[in-house]
This record gives structure tokens, C-alpha cells and sequence, in this order.
């Protein structure tokens, strides 16, 4: 149904209250990537920060997988720029207008490819390419942190951190990895990170230290959401404008989303609903567009920290979504001190959790083929910083590579019945990769009166294979030779006898084909 209501009482309570602790730390960690990522689209942060309340919320009852967490998302964000500055061109103000319009069109684009079935194209996504997806966005996240760090040498323009800074900003970001990683082994019964987020942040008062913190970043919103269309023009031209960013964001934002499904899937030994995900996807945008947020999809980083920390249900995911509004408007003041360097702390942690260490740690034991997959994808995303172009690169990489690898299967063995009759048995498979192989196997300047072609093992499967098999019998008939291919299997030979030229396939069941 369009409105997929999740009501199941383990869906939403099993331990309560590790679901709320888990849930407020990815609060915290949500704040300053939604006001990072409203200044990549162009936008207030105000637009960042209701967009991640409302997909929180409304994914948290509409969602198919429980734990999930949805909000701006960098690479959604990268999408919106182009539609911003344009609707700038057309008036002040008037690119919010159209981002939001474009979130509600995204929305319906996601509900439609949720009954379309777009996530059974996933199937298709090779493991390496997923290895390289995660190791990729471990890096752009730790490369989002190098400005608040002083360490972004390729745009110095973004280093926010004054070099007096430094040193209290790199303690403060060494003292938050420290508790982090060593609180567990006194105690789980409060997530580690929100500890390190207290006393660093009661640190930095009380010391006054002079580090940039989340204030920082911008001013956060005063008030609630306002529920409202977008101020813009229903018409033909509108949709022209907003589509080809809406038709981007909806299948990019998809794309992470069911990745971000399948390693949360991986990591609690459970199988979600991917329909059902993207189109509560789709309604969520719905929603944030309404209430004047930009749209997104599932955050990998924040997702994995919260199953990470015993998030397991639909509470985590609410908490993370009521804690970031009511942090931001209630305790403003206070969110406003957290210094930067403790979220760089968070965030750096989220990292190291997010990548794929075994593909790295295991690299000797991978198949070179599946390394160069992953590696390109890495690399293609690093360098574009774009989710989508770096897996649909190392999709095709993976394909190549395949192809090039059940191309060399098929197999052409050559043996004498008679001085005057020489058999060939082909083994494999025939289409357009394995065609060149095919032809290599035969001797087409030797003519003996008879030549067979036994093709009981192996199977034709395109044009290519079809012209492959006529091009031999054409090279052996010129000779002098009389041909006859026996054994195809029904499917081949009915794709021969369709488009096929020569007239020698046949002998189904084993019977010979006549010669011609």
C-alpha cells in the first residue's frame, strides 16, 4: 500500500533504552553534516536541519528497515547546487522554492520506483563494488573533517581553524577518539561517544578554550517547522526546471539507501524490504519538502554508529529525528558550545566503523579482478565525490572483468573419426565475449570431406554467438567441406534458425542435422 504504517511492537521495543541512548549520539552527530550539507546545496541550515528532523521521523513509521537512519546526505546535496543558483537567476529566493518543489517530485519519483521493483536491479551490484562503496565513503568522510582540522591543503579557502587553534583543537579531537574507544571496557550502559561529548564539550567551557564549535558553522533555527507548498509557479516550465535534478536525486538517493540496507542487513543477520524502503523514502521526502527541509536519503556512517551502539528498532530512529529538533530549539544554547573537534572525534570514529576493513586487511587473499573493482571505485568516488558515478563505475568494471572470464570457458576440442571426417565438440558458452575464442578453435584451412560440429555442451546466447557459428560453417563449406552441426539444445537452435544465415544447426535430441 502508499502508506506503509509499521505498528509490529517489536519493530519499535525491544531494549528501549539502548534505542533512545543510540539515538541521541547520532543527534549529535547529525547536526553539523545537515548545516554542512545545506551550504554544498546553497541553502539556510535551517533547510539542512529540518530536512533531517522530518525524514527521521517520518521514516521511522514508514521505513522498511528498523535502525535506519535518513537525513541530508552529501550525495544528494551535490545534486541540488545547479537547481539552486538557477532559480536564484530567476528571482531571490526562488531556489529554495524550486529545491523544495524538486523534493516533492523526488518523492513521488521514489514511490514509483518502489513499485517498479528498482531494488531487484541491486542484485546486480558484485560485492567488491559495495567494499569499494563503504572504503570510498569512509574517505570522504574523514576528508570532510581536514578543514576543522587544519589540514586541508587542496582548499586551504575552507580551513576554518586559526592556527592559535590548533593545538587545543587536536587535544580536544585526541581526548574524544580516546574515550570513545576505551569507555567500553568499563561500561556499555551509555554510548561512549556521548560521554566524550559531555566532557570534552564541559572541557572546552570550562577551560574556555578558544576552538571554533558548532555556532561556528551558522545559526541554528528559533523556531518550528511551518507546513506549506513551495512558492512556485505549477506549470509545464516548472517541471522542466526541477526534473532532471528530482529524477538524480531519487535514484542516487536510492542507490545509498539500499546499500545502506544490505551492510546494516550484513551486520544484524536480517533481511529488509527494499520496496517498501524506497517508498517510504519517497514519502519522507514528501514530508521534508513540506515542512521546508531538503531532500535525502540514508545516512551509512550514522546508520552503522547506531546499530553500532545497540540501535535495533523504530525508536532509535524517532529519537535521533524528536532529540536533533529538540537539541536544536530547546537547548540551542548549549549545542551551540559543542566544540567542533569533539564532532570531528565522532565522526572520525563513524568512519573507521564504516569501512570494509577486511578488504583491506585481506587484500592478498582477494582475486586481483575484485581488488581492481574495488579500487576504482574508491578512487572514481574520491575523485568525483559522487556516490553514484564511482558505483556505476565499478558495476561495469566488475562486468568486464566477468565477461572477459566466462569468455574464456568455452572450450573447442578437435578429433578425427575417419582420415575424411573430423568432429569438433565445443563445451561452454557462446555469445559476444567468447565468440573470438570459438572461431581460434577451429582449423578452418584444413578440408576433409566431412566436418561435425557437436554442440551438446554448449549453448548459444546472442547475435554475436549466431554469427560466430555461421562464420566457421561459411570458412569450412568454402573449402569443400561438407558441415553438419548436431545436438543444439532447443533454445539455441531456435535463436539459429531466427537470425542465423547458414543453414546447417539442427539434429535436436541428438539426431545430425543433414548435410548441405
Amino acid at each position: 500500500m502508499l502508506f506503509p504504517l509499521r505498528v509490529s511492537l517489536r519493530e519499535w521495543w525491544q531494549q528501549p533504552h539502548r534505542d533512545i541512548l543510540s539515538g541521541l549520539v547520532v543527534a549529535f552527530a547529525m547536526i553539523p553534516e545537515a548545516i554542512a550539507f545545506s551550504g554544498i546545496a546553497g541553502v539556510d541550515p535551517r533547510v539542512g536541519l529540518f530536512g533531517a528532523f522530518a525524514l527521521a521521523v517520518t521514516l521511522a513509521v514508514v521505513g522498511g528497515r528498523t535502525a535506519l537512519i535518513t537525513s541530508a546526505t552529501g550525495s544528494t546535496a551535490l545534486l541540488m547546487t545547479g537547481l539552486v543558483s538557477q532559480g536564484e537567476a530567476l528571482g531571490e529566493g526562488l531556489g529554495l522554492q524550486y529545491l523544495l518543489a524538486a523534493g516533492l517530485l523526488t518523492g513521488l519519483l521514489q514511490i514509483a520506483w518502489g513499485y517498479l521493483r528498482l531494488a531487484h536491479q541491486m542484485r546486480f551490484v558484485p560485492q567488491p563494488v559495495m567494499a569499494g562503496f563503504v572504503n570510498a565513503l569512509a574517505i570522504l568522510i574523514l576528508l570532510a573533517q581536514l578543514p576543522q582540522l587544519g589540514l586541508d591543503v587542496f582548499h586551504p579557502e575552507k580551513v576554518v581553524v586559526q592556527p592559535s587553534q590548533l593545538p587545543a583543537v587536536w587535544l580536544l579531537m585526541a581526548l574524544t577518539l580516546l574515550l570513545i574507544y576505551l569507555l567500553p571496557r568499563w561500561t556499555r550502559a551509555i554510548p561512549s561517544a556521548l560521554i566524550a561529548i559531555l566532557i570534552t564539550t564541559g572541557i572546552a567551557i570550562g577551560f574556555r578554550l578558544d576552538v571554533p564549535t558548532v555556532a561556528s558553522l551558522g545559526s541554528l533555527p528559533s523556531g518550528l517547522p511551518v507546513l506549506g507548498l513551495p512558492a512556485v509557479p505549477w506549470d509545464l516550465n516548472t517541471l522542466g526546471i526541477i526534473l532532471p535534478t528530482a529524477l538524480a536525486i531519487s535514484l542516487v538517493g536510492l542507490m545509498e539507501t539500499f546499500l545502506t540496507q544490505d551492510i546494516l542487513d550484513d551486520l544484524t543477520d536480517q533481511t529488509s524490504p527494499k520496496d517498501v524502503e524506497a517508498r517510504g523514502q519517497g514519502i519522507g521526502n514528501i514530508v521534508s519538502a513540506l515542512f521546508g527541509g531538503m531532500p535525502g536519503c540514508a545516512l551509512v556512517g550514522q546508520s552503522v554508529m547506531n546499530v553500532g551502539y545497540g540501535g535495533r528498532t523504530r525508536l532509535s530512529t524517532l529519537t535521533s529525528g524528536v532529540s536533533l529538533l529538540a537539541m536544536i530549539l530547546l537547548a540551542q544554547e548549549w549545542v551551540n558550545r559543542i566544540p567542533m573537534a569533539t564532532l570531528v572525534g565522532v565522526m572520525i570514529m563513524i568512519a573507521i566503523n564504516t569501512a570494509n576493513l577486511r578488504s583491506i586487511t585481506e587484500i592478498r587473499r582477494i582475486p586481483r579482478s575484485d581488488t581492481a573493482v574495488m579500487v576504482v571505485t574508491v578512487v572514481i568516488t574520491v575523485l568525483t565525490h559522487n556516490l553514484a558515478i564511482g558505483l556505476l563505475s565499478g558495476v561495469a568494471l566488475a562486468g568486464i572483468l566477468f565477461s572477459r572470464k566466462v569468455a574464456k570457458v568455452i572450450e573447442v576440442a578437435a578429433h578425427r573419426e575417419a582420415d575424411d571426417h573430423r568432429v569438433y565438440t565445443v563445451r561452454g558458452q557462446l555469445f559476444f565475449v567468447s565468440s573470438i575464442y570459438f572461431r581460434q578453435g577451429f582449423d578452418v584451412h584444413e578440408h576433409p570431406a566431412r566436418v561435425t560440429i557437436d554442440m551438446g555442451d554448449a549453448h548459444i546466447w546472442d547475435q554475436s554467438g549466431v554469427a560466430a557459428l555461421d562464420q566457421v560453417i561459411r570458412r569450412i563449406k568454402r573449402g569443400g567441406s561438407a558441415v553438419q552441426v548436431i545436438n543444439l539444445n532447443p533454445p539455441s537452435a531456435d535463436l539459429f534458425a531466427r537470425i542465423g544465415v547458414a543453414e546447417e544447426a539442427g539434429g535436436r535430441g541428438g539426431e545430425p542435422a543433414p548435410a548441405h
